[in-house]
Protein backbone atom coordinates (compact mmCIF):
# COMPACT_ATOMS: atom_id res chain seq x y z
CA UNK A 1 0.00 0.00 0.00
CA UNK A 2 2.85 2.35 0.89
CA UNK A 3 4.58 1.64 -2.42
CA UNK A 4 1.42 2.51 -4.35
CA UNK A 5 1.11 5.82 -2.53
CA UNK A 6 4.78 6.58 -3.20
CA UNK A 7 4.28 5.85 -6.89
CA UNK A 8 1.52 8.44 -7.02
CA UNK A 9 3.71 11.12 -5.50
CA UNK A 10 2.57 13.49 -2.73
CA UNK A 11 -1.15 14.20 -2.27
CA UNK A 12 -0.33 17.90 -2.63
CA UNK A 13 2.59 18.48 -4.95
CA UNK A 14 4.06 20.73 -7.61
CA UNK A 15 1.32 19.73 -10.07
CA UNK A 16 -1.18 21.31 -7.68
CA UNK A 17 1.03 24.39 -7.38
CA UNK A 18 0.91 24.75 -11.18
CA UNK A 19 -2.91 24.60 -11.04
CA UNK A 20 -2.93 27.34 -8.37
CA UNK A 21 -0.70 29.51 -10.59
CA UNK A 22 -3.03 28.94 -13.55
CA UNK A 23 -6.05 29.80 -11.37
CA UNK A 24 -4.37 33.06 -10.36
CA UNK A 25 -3.31 33.79 -13.94
CA UNK A 26 -6.88 33.58 -15.19
CA UNK A 27 -8.22 35.50 -12.17
CA UNK A 28 -5.87 38.51 -12.45
CA UNK A 29 -6.27 38.73 -16.22
CA UNK A 30 -10.06 38.55 -15.91
CA UNK A 31 -10.01 41.34 -13.34
CA UNK A 32 -8.03 43.49 -15.79
CA UNK A 33 -10.36 42.45 -18.62
CA UNK A 34 -13.73 42.99 -16.94
CA UNK A 35 -13.15 45.98 -14.66
CA UNK A 36 -13.62 48.28 -17.66
CA UNK A 37 -17.44 48.18 -17.34
CA UNK A 38 -17.25 49.68 -13.84
CA UNK A 39 -14.39 52.01 -14.79
CA UNK A 40 -16.34 53.53 -17.71
CA UNK A 41 -19.30 54.29 -15.43
CA UNK A 42 -16.98 55.92 -12.88
CA UNK A 43 -15.24 58.01 -15.55
CA UNK A 44 -18.48 59.32 -17.03
CA UNK A 45 -20.48 59.84 -13.82
CA UNK A 46 -18.54 61.48 -10.99
CA UNK A 47 -21.45 60.86 -8.62
CA UNK A 48 -20.65 57.13 -8.66
CA UNK A 49 -16.96 57.57 -7.76
CA UNK A 50 -14.45 59.91 -6.15
CA UNK A 51 -15.32 63.38 -7.59
CA UNK A 52 -11.70 64.57 -7.26
CA UNK A 53 -10.80 62.91 -10.58
CA UNK A 54 -11.66 64.01 -14.14
CA UNK A 55 -15.08 63.22 -15.57
CA UNK A 56 -15.57 62.53 -19.29
CA UNK A 57 -18.60 63.21 -21.46
CA UNK A 58 -18.59 60.14 -23.70
CA UNK A 59 -21.54 59.12 -25.85
CA UNK A 60 -23.13 55.67 -25.67
CA UNK A 61 -21.51 54.78 -28.99
CA UNK A 62 -18.06 55.74 -27.68
CA UNK A 63 -18.63 53.67 -24.55
CA UNK A 64 -19.61 50.66 -26.67
CA UNK A 65 -16.37 51.00 -28.65
CA UNK A 66 -14.39 50.96 -25.41
CA UNK A 67 -16.25 47.88 -24.11
CA UNK A 68 -16.01 45.89 -27.36
CA UNK A 69 -12.49 46.82 -28.48
CA UNK A 70 -10.89 44.18 -26.22
CA UNK A 71 -12.65 41.33 -28.02
CA UNK A 72 -11.64 42.49 -31.49
CA UNK A 73 -8.03 42.09 -30.41
CA UNK A 74 -8.69 38.95 -28.38
CA UNK A 75 -9.96 36.88 -31.30
CA UNK A 76 -6.99 37.69 -33.58
CA UNK A 77 -4.26 35.98 -31.55
CA UNK A 78 -6.07 32.75 -30.60
CA UNK A 79 -4.71 30.68 -33.49
CA UNK A 80 -1.12 32.06 -33.42
CA UNK A 81 -1.05 31.25 -29.69
CA UNK A 82 -1.18 27.54 -30.53
CA UNK A 83 2.04 27.79 -32.54
CA UNK A 84 3.80 30.03 -30.02
CA UNK A 85 3.13 27.80 -27.00
CA UNK A 86 4.33 24.72 -28.92
CA UNK A 87 7.56 26.46 -29.88
CA UNK A 88 8.43 28.41 -26.73
CA UNK A 89 6.49 26.67 -23.93
CA UNK A 90 3.74 27.93 -21.63
CA UNK A 91 6.09 29.50 -19.07
CA UNK A 92 7.32 32.20 -21.45
CA UNK A 93 4.17 32.65 -23.55
CA UNK A 94 1.81 32.95 -20.57
CA UNK A 95 4.16 35.42 -18.87
CA UNK A 96 4.13 37.81 -21.85
CA UNK A 97 0.37 38.64 -21.97
CA UNK A 98 0.12 39.03 -18.20
CA UNK A 99 3.15 41.30 -18.03
CA UNK A 100 1.83 43.30 -21.00
CA UNK A 101 -1.56 43.61 -19.29
CA UNK A 102 0.16 44.91 -16.15
CA UNK A 103 2.16 47.49 -18.13
CA UNK A 104 -0.76 48.67 -20.27
CA UNK A 105 -3.11 48.85 -17.28
CA UNK A 106 -0.57 51.05 -15.50
CA UNK A 107 -0.42 53.38 -18.53
CA UNK A 108 -4.20 53.56 -19.00
CA UNK A 109 -5.00 56.65 -16.83
CA UNK A 110 -2.21 58.66 -18.46
CA UNK A 111 -3.25 57.66 -21.98
CA UNK A 112 -6.92 58.52 -21.30
CA UNK A 113 -5.95 62.00 -20.08
CA UNK A 114 -4.02 62.45 -23.32
CA UNK A 115 -6.22 60.72 -25.93
CA UNK A 116 -9.66 60.26 -24.36
CA UNK A 117 -11.96 57.39 -25.33
CA UNK A 118 -10.06 56.67 -28.54
CA UNK A 119 -6.79 56.05 -26.67
CA UNK A 120 -8.71 53.92 -24.16
CA UNK A 121 -10.16 51.81 -26.99
CA UNK A 122 -6.75 51.31 -28.60
CA UNK A 123 -5.24 50.23 -25.27
CA UNK A 124 -8.10 47.77 -24.72
CA UNK A 125 -7.62 46.34 -28.21
CA UNK A 126 -3.88 45.81 -27.56
CA UNK A 127 -4.62 44.16 -24.20
CA UNK A 128 -7.05 41.89 -26.05
CA UNK A 129 -4.34 40.97 -28.56
CA UNK A 130 -2.06 39.89 -25.72
CA UNK A 131 -4.73 38.09 -23.69
CA UNK A 132 -5.69 36.03 -26.74
CA UNK A 133 -2.56 33.99 -25.95
CA UNK A 134 -3.78 32.93 -22.50
CA UNK A 135 -6.15 29.98 -22.85
CA UNK A 136 -4.11 27.92 -25.36
CA UNK A 137 -1.26 28.30 -22.83
CA UNK A 138 -3.50 27.25 -19.95
CA UNK A 139 -4.58 24.11 -21.81
CA UNK A 140 -1.05 23.24 -22.93
CA UNK A 141 0.25 23.61 -19.36
CA UNK A 142 -2.56 21.50 -17.92
CA UNK A 143 -1.87 18.80 -20.49
CA UNK A 144 1.80 18.68 -19.46
CA UNK A 145 1.07 18.58 -15.72
CA UNK A 146 -2.24 16.70 -15.34
CA UNK A 147 -2.17 12.91 -14.90
CA UNK A 148 -5.51 11.40 -16.04
CA UNK A 149 -6.63 10.68 -12.45
CA UNK A 150 -5.97 14.29 -11.37
CA UNK A 151 -7.18 16.01 -14.54
CA UNK A 152 -10.68 16.89 -13.36
CA UNK A 153 -9.47 18.45 -10.11
CA UNK A 154 -6.56 20.38 -11.59
CA UNK A 155 -8.51 21.50 -14.66
CA UNK A 156 -11.68 22.59 -12.85
CA UNK A 157 -9.70 24.44 -10.18
CA UNK A 158 -7.57 26.26 -12.76
CA UNK A 159 -10.53 27.29 -14.92
CA UNK A 160 -12.57 28.44 -11.91
CA UNK A 161 -10.18 31.39 -11.89
CA UNK A 162 -12.41 32.97 -14.55
CA UNK A 163 -15.39 32.97 -12.16
CA UNK A 164 -13.24 34.26 -9.30
CA UNK A 165 -11.85 37.03 -11.51
CA UNK A 166 -15.34 38.01 -12.68
CA UNK A 167 -16.67 38.25 -9.13
CA UNK A 168 -13.62 40.17 -7.91
CA UNK A 169 -13.71 42.61 -10.85
CA UNK A 170 -17.29 43.59 -9.98
CA UNK A 171 -16.79 43.51 -6.21
CA UNK A 172 -13.62 45.59 -5.87
CA UNK A 173 -13.74 47.96 -8.86
CA UNK A 174 -16.60 50.03 -7.46
CA UNK A 175 -14.96 50.24 -4.03
CA UNK A 176 -11.66 51.37 -5.57
CA UNK A 177 -13.42 54.05 -7.67
CA UNK A 178 -15.06 55.50 -4.54
CA UNK A 179 -11.79 55.42 -2.54
CA UNK A 180 -8.98 57.95 -2.51
CA UNK A 181 -7.48 56.17 -5.56
CA UNK A 182 -10.49 57.09 -7.70
CA UNK A 183 -11.16 55.48 -11.07
CA UNK A 184 -7.41 55.49 -12.00
CA UNK A 185 -6.92 53.15 -9.03
CA UNK A 186 -8.90 50.44 -10.85
CA UNK A 187 -6.16 50.24 -13.48
CA UNK A 188 -3.33 50.53 -10.95
CA UNK A 189 -4.68 47.71 -8.74
CA UNK A 190 -5.12 45.48 -11.82
CA UNK A 191 -1.55 46.25 -12.87
CA UNK A 192 -0.25 45.42 -9.39
CA UNK A 193 -2.08 42.08 -9.24
CA UNK A 194 -0.78 41.07 -12.67
CA UNK A 195 2.74 42.16 -11.69
CA UNK A 196 2.71 40.08 -8.48
CA UNK A 197 1.53 37.05 -10.45
CA UNK A 198 4.38 37.50 -12.95
CA UNK A 199 6.93 37.28 -10.14
CA UNK A 200 5.33 34.14 -8.69
CA UNK A 201 5.15 32.56 -12.15
CA UNK A 202 8.81 33.16 -12.91
CA UNK A 203 9.85 31.71 -9.54
CA UNK A 204 7.53 28.69 -9.32
CA UNK A 205 6.39 27.64 -12.80
CA UNK A 206 7.99 25.11 -15.14
CA UNK A 207 6.97 23.97 -18.63
CA UNK A 208 6.84 20.33 -17.55
CA UNK A 209 7.65 18.05 -14.63
CA UNK A 210 11.22 17.05 -15.70
CA UNK A 211 12.22 20.73 -16.07
CA UNK A 212 10.95 21.76 -12.62
CA UNK A 213 13.63 22.35 -9.99
CA UNK A 214 11.05 22.05 -7.19
CA UNK A 215 9.51 18.67 -7.96
CA UNK A 216 10.44 15.40 -6.24
CA UNK A 217 11.40 12.21 -8.05
CA UNK A 218 8.23 10.35 -7.03
CA UNK A 219 5.86 13.01 -8.34
CA UNK A 220 7.82 13.53 -11.54
CA UNK A 221 7.85 9.80 -12.26
CA UNK A 222 4.13 9.51 -11.47
CA UNK A 223 3.22 12.32 -13.88
CA UNK A 224 5.42 11.12 -16.73
CA UNK A 225 4.56 7.43 -16.30
CA UNK A 226 0.81 8.06 -16.12
CA UNK A 227 1.05 9.98 -19.41
CA UNK A 228 3.25 7.22 -20.93
CA UNK A 229 6.11 9.57 -21.68
CA UNK A 230 9.61 8.27 -22.21
CA UNK A 231 12.83 10.05 -21.23
CA UNK A 232 13.44 12.98 -23.54
CA UNK A 233 9.79 13.18 -24.57
CA UNK A 234 9.54 16.95 -23.99
CA UNK A 235 12.55 17.63 -26.23
CA UNK A 236 10.74 16.19 -29.25
CA UNK A 237 9.11 18.34 -31.91
CA UNK A 238 5.85 16.53 -32.69
CA UNK A 239 4.43 17.37 -36.11
CA UNK A 240 0.78 18.43 -36.18
CA UNK A 241 -1.38 15.93 -38.11
CA UNK A 242 -3.56 18.59 -39.72
CA UNK A 243 -5.30 16.29 -42.18
CA UNK A 244 -6.22 13.78 -39.46
CA UNK A 245 -7.49 16.54 -37.14
CA UNK A 246 -9.66 18.20 -39.78
CA UNK A 247 -11.18 14.85 -40.79
CA UNK A 248 -11.87 13.77 -37.20
CA UNK A 249 -15.55 13.56 -36.20
CA UNK A 250 -14.79 13.88 -32.42
CA UNK A 251 -12.86 17.08 -33.12
CA UNK A 252 -15.79 18.59 -35.02
CA UNK A 253 -18.15 17.53 -32.22
CA UNK A 254 -15.90 19.42 -29.80
CA UNK A 255 -15.78 22.44 -32.11
CA UNK A 256 -19.59 22.52 -32.36
CA UNK A 257 -20.25 22.11 -28.63
CA UNK A 258 -17.75 24.82 -27.66
CA UNK A 259 -19.09 27.19 -30.34
CA UNK A 260 -22.57 26.67 -28.87
CA UNK A 261 -21.09 27.69 -25.51
CA UNK A 262 -19.62 30.84 -27.07
CA UNK A 263 -23.02 31.77 -28.52
CA UNK A 264 -24.81 31.10 -25.24
CA UNK A 265 -22.23 32.98 -23.16
CA UNK A 266 -22.69 36.11 -25.22
CA UNK A 267 -26.46 35.89 -24.75
CA UNK A 268 -26.41 35.12 -21.04
CA UNK A 269 -23.69 37.59 -20.08
CA UNK A 270 -24.36 40.47 -22.48
CA UNK A 271 -28.02 40.26 -23.51
CA UNK A 272 -29.85 39.00 -20.41
CA UNK A 273 -29.14 42.23 -18.44
CA UNK A 274 -30.51 44.24 -21.39
CA UNK A 275 -33.68 42.12 -21.36
CA UNK A 276 -34.10 42.51 -17.61
CA UNK A 277 -33.68 46.26 -17.94
CA UNK A 278 -35.98 46.65 -20.98
CA UNK A 279 -38.77 44.19 -20.16
CA UNK A 280 -38.55 43.75 -16.39
CA UNK A 281 -37.52 47.38 -15.81
CA UNK A 282 -34.63 46.38 -13.56
CA UNK A 283 -31.49 48.51 -13.43
CA UNK A 284 -29.35 45.41 -13.10
CA UNK A 285 -26.09 46.96 -14.32
CA UNK A 286 -26.01 49.42 -11.43
CA UNK A 287 -26.47 46.68 -8.84
CA UNK A 288 -23.22 44.86 -8.08
CA UNK A 289 -25.06 41.99 -6.40
CA UNK A 290 -27.18 41.25 -9.49
CA UNK A 291 -24.12 41.46 -11.73
CA UNK A 292 -21.87 39.27 -9.56
CA UNK A 293 -24.43 36.67 -8.45
CA UNK A 294 -24.35 34.52 -11.63
CA UNK A 295 -20.54 34.36 -11.58
CA UNK A 296 -20.56 33.53 -7.87
CA UNK A 297 -23.01 30.71 -8.62
CA UNK A 298 -20.72 29.41 -11.38
CA UNK A 299 -17.70 29.54 -9.09
CA UNK A 300 -19.44 27.52 -6.35
CA UNK A 301 -21.16 25.09 -8.71
CA UNK A 302 -17.93 24.24 -10.53
CA UNK A 303 -16.70 22.62 -7.29
CA UNK A 304 -20.05 20.86 -6.79
CA UNK A 305 -19.73 19.32 -10.25
CA UNK A 306 -16.14 18.36 -9.42
CA UNK A 307 -17.20 16.58 -6.21
CA UNK A 308 -19.89 14.67 -8.09
CA UNK A 309 -17.46 13.72 -10.86
CA UNK A 310 -14.85 12.51 -8.35
CA UNK A 311 -17.44 10.37 -6.58
CA UNK A 312 -18.67 8.82 -9.83
CA UNK A 313 -15.15 8.06 -11.06
CA UNK A 314 -14.07 6.64 -7.68
CA UNK A 315 -17.11 4.31 -7.59
CA UNK A 316 -16.69 3.53 -11.32
CA UNK A 317 -20.40 4.10 -11.95
CA UNK A 318 -19.77 5.17 -15.56
CA UNK A 319 -17.00 5.67 -18.10
CA UNK A 320 -15.20 8.99 -18.48
CA UNK A 321 -16.92 9.64 -21.81
CA UNK A 322 -20.36 9.00 -20.33
CA UNK A 323 -19.53 11.19 -17.32
CA UNK A 324 -18.43 14.14 -19.44
CA UNK A 325 -21.46 13.86 -21.75
CA UNK A 326 -23.87 13.56 -18.80
CA UNK A 327 -22.47 16.61 -17.01
CA UNK A 328 -22.35 18.58 -20.25
CA UNK A 329 -25.99 17.72 -20.94
CA UNK A 330 -27.03 19.13 -17.56
CA UNK A 331 -24.92 22.25 -18.09
CA UNK A 332 -26.36 22.88 -21.60
CA UNK A 333 -29.95 21.66 -21.60
CA UNK A 334 -30.66 22.97 -18.08
CA UNK A 335 -29.76 26.57 -19.01
CA UNK A 336 -31.66 26.16 -22.30
CA UNK A 337 -34.85 25.50 -20.33
CA UNK A 338 -34.06 28.34 -17.90
CA UNK A 339 -33.59 30.80 -20.78
CA UNK A 340 -36.98 29.94 -22.23
CA UNK A 341 -38.50 30.37 -18.74
CA UNK A 342 -36.93 33.82 -18.33
CA UNK A 343 -38.55 34.90 -21.60
CA UNK A 344 -42.05 34.36 -20.17
CA UNK A 345 -41.58 36.55 -17.08
CA UNK A 346 -42.88 40.08 -16.64
CA UNK A 347 -41.89 42.97 -14.37
CA UNK A 348 -43.94 41.61 -11.47
CA UNK A 349 -41.66 38.54 -11.30
CA UNK A 350 -38.23 40.10 -10.94
CA UNK A 351 -37.18 37.85 -8.03
CA UNK A 352 -37.94 34.75 -10.08
CA UNK A 353 -36.01 36.23 -13.01
CA UNK A 354 -32.92 36.73 -10.83
CA UNK A 355 -33.29 33.19 -9.47
CA UNK A 356 -33.53 31.71 -12.98
CA UNK A 357 -30.57 33.76 -14.20
CA UNK A 358 -28.50 32.50 -11.25
CA UNK A 359 -29.61 28.89 -11.79
CA UNK A 360 -28.82 29.28 -15.48
CA UNK A 361 -25.24 30.32 -14.73
CA UNK A 362 -24.76 27.74 -11.96
CA UNK A 363 -25.88 24.84 -14.14
CA UNK A 364 -23.65 26.01 -16.99
CA UNK A 365 -20.58 25.77 -14.73
CA UNK A 366 -20.43 22.06 -15.59
CA UNK A 367 -19.22 22.77 -19.12
CA UNK A 368 -15.63 22.78 -17.80
CA UNK A 369 -15.70 19.11 -16.81
CA UNK A 370 -18.25 18.38 -19.53
CA UNK A 371 -16.36 19.48 -22.63
CA UNK A 372 -13.34 21.78 -22.07
CA UNK A 373 -11.17 19.05 -20.52
CA UNK A 374 -12.17 16.65 -23.31
CA UNK A 375 -9.58 18.44 -25.45
CA UNK A 376 -6.80 17.12 -23.20
CA UNK A 377 -8.41 13.66 -23.02
CA UNK A 378 -8.49 13.41 -26.82
CA UNK A 379 -5.05 14.82 -27.51
CA UNK A 380 -2.66 15.79 -24.70
CA UNK A 381 0.15 16.30 -27.24
CA UNK A 382 -1.80 18.83 -29.34
CA UNK A 383 -4.11 20.29 -26.69
CA UNK A 384 -2.72 23.83 -26.93
CA UNK A 385 -3.26 23.99 -30.68
CA UNK A 386 -6.73 22.42 -30.45
CA UNK A 387 -7.70 24.91 -27.75
CA UNK A 388 -6.46 27.74 -29.96
CA UNK A 389 -8.74 26.59 -32.79
CA UNK A 390 -11.77 25.82 -30.61
CA UNK A 391 -11.50 28.99 -28.53
CA UNK A 392 -10.83 31.11 -31.61
CA UNK A 393 -13.95 29.86 -33.42
CA UNK A 394 -16.03 30.01 -30.22
CA UNK A 395 -15.14 33.66 -29.66
CA UNK A 396 -16.43 34.71 -33.06
CA UNK A 397 -19.99 34.38 -31.79
CA UNK A 398 -19.76 37.01 -29.00
CA UNK A 399 -18.99 39.44 -31.82
CA UNK A 400 -21.89 38.29 -34.03
CA UNK A 401 -24.73 37.64 -31.58
CA UNK A 402 -25.14 41.32 -30.55
CA UNK A 403 -25.67 42.12 -34.26
CA UNK A 404 -28.31 39.38 -34.53
CA UNK A 405 -30.03 40.60 -31.37
CA UNK A 406 -30.01 44.12 -32.80
CA UNK A 407 -31.90 42.84 -35.85
CA UNK A 408 -34.47 40.85 -33.84
CA UNK A 409 -35.00 43.22 -30.90
CA UNK A 410 -36.13 46.51 -32.41
CA UNK A 411 -38.09 47.43 -29.28
CA UNK A 412 -36.16 46.64 -26.03
CA UNK A 413 -39.38 46.44 -24.00
CA UNK A 414 -40.97 43.82 -26.31
CA UNK A 415 -41.13 40.48 -24.48
CA UNK A 416 -42.08 38.64 -27.70
CA UNK A 417 -38.91 39.76 -29.49
CA UNK A 418 -36.75 38.71 -26.55
CA UNK A 419 -38.47 35.32 -26.47
CA UNK A 420 -37.22 34.74 -30.03
CA UNK A 421 -33.64 35.54 -28.91
CA UNK A 422 -33.81 33.17 -25.94
CA UNK A 423 -35.50 30.43 -28.01
CA UNK A 424 -32.70 30.62 -30.63
CA UNK A 425 -30.07 30.36 -27.88
CA UNK A 426 -31.87 27.37 -26.35
CA UNK A 427 -31.91 25.66 -29.77
CA UNK A 428 -28.17 26.32 -30.19
CA UNK A 429 -27.55 24.86 -26.72
CA UNK A 430 -29.67 21.80 -27.53
CA UNK A 431 -28.15 21.06 -30.96
CA UNK A 432 -24.58 21.72 -29.81
CA UNK A 433 -24.85 19.23 -26.97
CA UNK A 434 -26.71 16.69 -29.15
CA UNK A 435 -23.83 16.69 -31.65
CA UNK A 436 -21.42 16.16 -28.74
CA UNK A 437 -23.50 13.26 -27.38
CA UNK A 438 -23.49 11.51 -30.78
CA UNK A 439 -19.89 12.05 -31.95
CA UNK A 440 -17.94 13.27 -28.92
CA UNK A 441 -15.49 11.04 -27.04
CA UNK A 442 -12.76 11.22 -24.41
CA UNK A 443 -10.74 8.43 -26.06
CA UNK A 444 -7.21 9.49 -26.92
CA UNK A 445 -7.18 9.86 -30.68
CA UNK A 446 -4.82 7.84 -32.93
CA UNK A 447 -3.51 11.07 -34.45
CA UNK A 448 -2.23 12.16 -31.03
CA UNK A 449 0.52 9.52 -31.20
CA UNK A 450 4.04 10.91 -31.35
CA UNK A 451 4.87 8.68 -34.33
CA UNK A 452 1.53 9.11 -36.13
CA UNK A 453 3.11 10.76 -39.16
CA UNK A 454 6.30 8.70 -39.13
CA UNK A 455 4.91 5.55 -40.83
CA UNK A 456 3.73 7.71 -43.72
CA UNK A 457 7.17 9.31 -43.90
CA UNK A 458 8.77 5.84 -43.87
CA UNK A 459 6.55 4.69 -46.72
CA UNK A 460 7.45 7.76 -48.74
CA UNK A 461 11.12 7.18 -48.03
CA UNK A 462 10.79 3.55 -49.12
CA UNK A 463 9.07 4.62 -52.34
CA UNK A 464 11.84 7.13 -53.01
CA UNK A 465 14.47 4.45 -52.45
CA UNK A 466 12.67 2.11 -54.85
CA UNK A 467 12.44 4.87 -57.44
CA UNK A 468 16.15 5.63 -56.99
CA UNK A 469 17.05 1.94 -57.40
CA UNK A 470 14.94 1.74 -60.56
CA UNK A 471 16.67 4.86 -61.87
CA UNK A 472 20.11 3.37 -61.19
CA UNK A 473 19.10 0.11 -62.89
CA UNK A 474 17.85 2.11 -65.88
CA UNK A 475 21.14 4.04 -66.04
CA UNK A 476 23.19 0.84 -65.86
CA UNK A 477 21.04 -0.74 -68.56
CA UNK A 478 21.45 2.32 -70.79
CA UNK A 479 25.21 2.29 -70.22
CA UNK A 480 25.52 -1.38 -71.09
CA UNK A 481 23.46 -0.89 -74.24
CA UNK A 482 25.78 1.93 -75.33
CA UNK A 483 28.85 -0.21 -74.73
CA UNK A 484 27.36 -2.94 -76.90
Amino acid sequence: MGTDLENKGPCLGIRHLQAVLLFLAIAVNYIARLNVSVAVVAMTDAATSNPDFPEYDWSEAQKSYILSSFYWGYIVTQFPAGFLVRRYGAKLVLFIPTFATALLSCLTPVCISWGGWLAFSVLRLIIGLFQGLIFPCIHEHLAKWSPPKDRNRLGVFAYSGSDCGSVMAMAISGLIAESSLGWPGISYVSAGLCGIWCILWLLLAADNAPSSRLIGDDERDYIERSMRRNDGFHDQKIAIPWRAIWTSAPFYALLVVRSAQGWANSTMQLQTPAYMHGVLEMDIKSNALYSALPFLAMWCMSYVYLAIADLIMARKWMSLTTLRKSINTISYWGPAAALIGIGFLDKSQTSLAIALMTINAGLNAGSGIGSILTIIDMSPNHSGMLMAIVNGVGNIFPLLTPLLVGVIVTEPSSRTQWQIVFALTAIVFFIGNLVYIIWGTTDQQPWDAVDFLKPRDAEQQQQQQQQQQQMELWKEKSKSEKEI
